[in-house]
Formats: C-alpha cells, structure tokens, sequence
C-alpha cells in the first residue's frame, strides 16, 4: 500500500471575483489546472463590503461548478429555471454543459458569509451536454462521528456515511472533516485519483515525509498513492477533495472551458449572439 505524502504547499491569493467579492484563491493561479479541477476559491468575511455585491448573471460552458456554504446564505437563479436559497451547510453542485447563465448573490446585508466555489472539468463528450442543476440540502448529507472526528461526506463514502453525489465520470470525493488535537485522521483513496486538501483552521501534518508547517486557509496537493493519514497538531477543519483525471487538452476563456480555442470563440459567439442557451 503506498503511502500519500504532500506533493506542494500553496497559499492562496487574495483576489476578487463577480462584483467585487473578495476572496482567497488557490486552484487557477499555480496550478493553473490540477486535473480535473479548474478553480478554487474561499469567499468569507465578515464586512459585508466584501461579498455585498455577490455574483450577478453570467455565462459558464463546458465545466461544474460547486457551491458549498460554510456560514450565510446565498439565492441562486440560473436559465434552467432552478432557484432556490442556499443556507449554511448546503451544496449547488451544477453541471453548465452546453450553456447556463446564473446568479449568486448574498441573501444577507450583515454578518459572516464564508463558503468555497470548486470548478470541475467535464470530458468533451459531456461538454455539449444538456445543463443540469442539483440542490443539496445539509439535511440530506450523511456524516460520520466519533470521539475524534466529524466527517461530512458531499461525494464518496467514509465508514457508513455516504454522499448524495454518485455514478459521476471523475468518481469524485468530497468530504469536510473536523478533526480533534493530536487524533489521526485515515483514508484509502483511489491511487488513480489527484487529491488535495483544504485547510481551512487549524494545523496538519500529513504523511511520514517532512514538510513545512501547515496552517489555515492552505492548499495541499497530494501524491497519487492509497492510504492517506494524516494528524492535527491543533482543533481542524479541512477539504478533503479527489477526482479521477480526464486527460484531455483544455482551452480556457473565462467563464468557458473547452477543448480547443475554436470552441471558445464558438462560446463567445453564442453568448452575444443570444444563442448560448441551448
């Protein structure tokens, strides 16, 4: 069984996205692409300044966007027809395919908004596929707990708790997991699967490799391999997140990725011609 051990330590950068939501991000700057993810973000704050002005309507093709709400609440409107109000502990996990326009804007003018956006590529043959929206409720996720740990499973299966998220292309993992001061987190995972957690509090050490400290709001790219430990040196919470690699070239315009750049300006094209949506 070969051990996962840290593949590289990244920081996010701070950034903004939408009308002016300030955000930490990691995926889409290096690595650009860590396949098959596209992008990921943590949006948080606790002035309203920074996420006030939320995400108005624009166009995404060819990827899926997940949504995944930490604290607040977000309203979703999209041209499948789909709304809907996205409260803490929820998930908007969306398939654009062909072409959908949406909306995310804050459902609040105070308090704390915290929450993360992870973009997943789709293989070309899914990537003209009809848009397909799925709403999460926190109530409907299955977790596992002991004295030691809380895992909360969005894709995947830990132990008996098992996500809603099943018979997808990248057979992926989603868990957030709370792990206790000097307990032991353990889990095999697919060796042909990229991994990477997200640290969002607290502090790490994975593997039996040394590696520099981890703490807070950290991206930590992971070795291809099976069994996966890891130990908090301090209270935890991190994203455990994998995904079986689509190896396939990407074209990148924005809010469209694709296959080739002909096929971007094809998006383009049909988005300001009116005809994006299928």
């Amino acid at each position: 069984m070969k051990n996962i051990e840290v593949q590289k330590i990244i920081k996010p950068v701070n950034s903004s996205d939408g009308a002016g939501v300030k955000l930490k991000r990691s995926i889409g700057v290096e690595p650009s692409y860590y396949d098959p993810f596209l992008m990921l973000d943590e949006f948080g704050s606790e002035n309203k300044e920074d996420y006030v002005g939320g995400f108005p309507a624009h166009p995404h093709r060819g990827i899926e966007t997940v949504t995944y709400m930490l604290h607040g609440e977000f309203e979703h409107e999209d041209s499948t027809g789909s709304k809907g109000r996205m409260k803490a502990g929820d998930v908007q996990w969306m398939k654009t395919g062909s072409g959908i326009i949406h909306s995310e804007m804050p459902a609040m003018t105070n308090g704390k908004l915290q929450g993360f956006q992870l973009w997943i590529n789709m293989p070309s043959k899914l990537k003209m596929s009809k848009p397909n929206y799925i709403y999460i409720n926190s109530e409907e996720m299955q977790t596992y707990k002991d004295d030691e740990k809380k895992v909360k499973t969005i894709a995947g299966k830990f132990m008996n708790a098992e996500g809603p998220i099943k018979g997808h292309n990248i057979q992926p993992i989603y868990f957030d997991v709370e792990l206790k001061k000097n307990k032991e987190f353990n889990f095999d995972l697919p060796s042909t699967h990229n991994s990477l957690i997200y640290l969002i509090s607290g502090e790490i050490k994975i593997g039996e490799g040394n590696h520099e400290v981890i703490k807070n709001s950290t991206l930590i790219l992971l070795t291809q391999g099976k069994n996966l430990q890891l130990k908090a040196g301090s209270d935890s919470k991190f994203l455990l997140i994998s995904g079986k690699p689509i190896n396939e070239k990407i074209a990148r315009g924005g809010p469209f990725v694709m296959n080739t750049k002909s096929e971007i300006l094809e998006a383009v094209n049909d988005f300001h011609n009116g005809t994006f949506v299928k």
